[in-house]
């Protein structure tokens, strides 16, 4: 998996673009208190370069050296810099009450890892901490969405998955939805996703 991720990394283009992801700019467009923000799995960097700019402390990670060259190169176009490290999820040191932000943008994982995953997520966000999420949703596998995401149903993510594991946070609210998407080469057209945000 991670020689796929690093041979798709390694073309010049940024296969989802430059630009963030337009839920994730929203939502943190919202937040008027800057802090530390955790991007993990997340690959080009166009996500956490655009935190950075906001005036975010941004640290990411990724298994791909190719996706962390990539998002180096864009931050020092845009003229700022993030903290980056190569670390499978399963990997990850999460530290106690760290994170003002944590963003999970299309950072789809296989349900045994994803529960301890989110799990940790929660414990890493200081109280008052948001998380965001944005996501495929299993309804991606029918019908005629083929703009990507995982080919495994059980790495799409419902809203009721999510609610529940992220269930003790002190407020959430989310939605599914069929969007168009225009991210780059590989998420494109029609998508059905869910969208997630909760505060600690």
């Amino acid at each position: 998996m991670k020689e796929f991720w690093n041979e798709r990394f390694s073309k010049d283009e940024f296969i989802y673009g430059k630009k963030p992801n337009s839920f994730l700019k929203s939502e943190i467009d919202k937040i008027s208190k800057r802090g530390i923000a955790l991007f993990p799995l997340e690959g080009e960097g166009r996500n956490a370069c655009y935190a950075a700019k906001q005036g975010w402390e941004v640290e990411a990670f990724d298994f791909s050296e190719a996706g962390k060259n990539k998002a180096m190169s864009l931050c020092n176009s845009q003229d700022v810099s993030i903290s980056y490290d190569i670390n499978k999820a399963e990997d990850f040191k999460f530290e106690e009450n760290k994170y003002d932000l944590i963003a999970l943008i299309y950072a789809h994982l296989n349900p045994e890892l994803r529960k301890k995953f989110h799990k940790n997520v929660f414990k890493s966000l200081k109280p008052e901490g948001k998380v965001i999420v944005e996501a495929f949703h299993p309804n991606q596998l029918t019908g005629d969405y083929k703009s990507g995401g995982p080919k495994n149903r059980e790495m799409l993510y419902s809203l009721d998955m999510l609610e529940k594991d992220f269930r003790d946070l002190a407020e959430s609210q989310g939605e599914e939805l069929e969007i168009d998407l225009n991210e780059g080469q590989f998420h494109r057209g029609k998508g059905f996703i869910t969208r997630f945000t909760g505060v600690k």
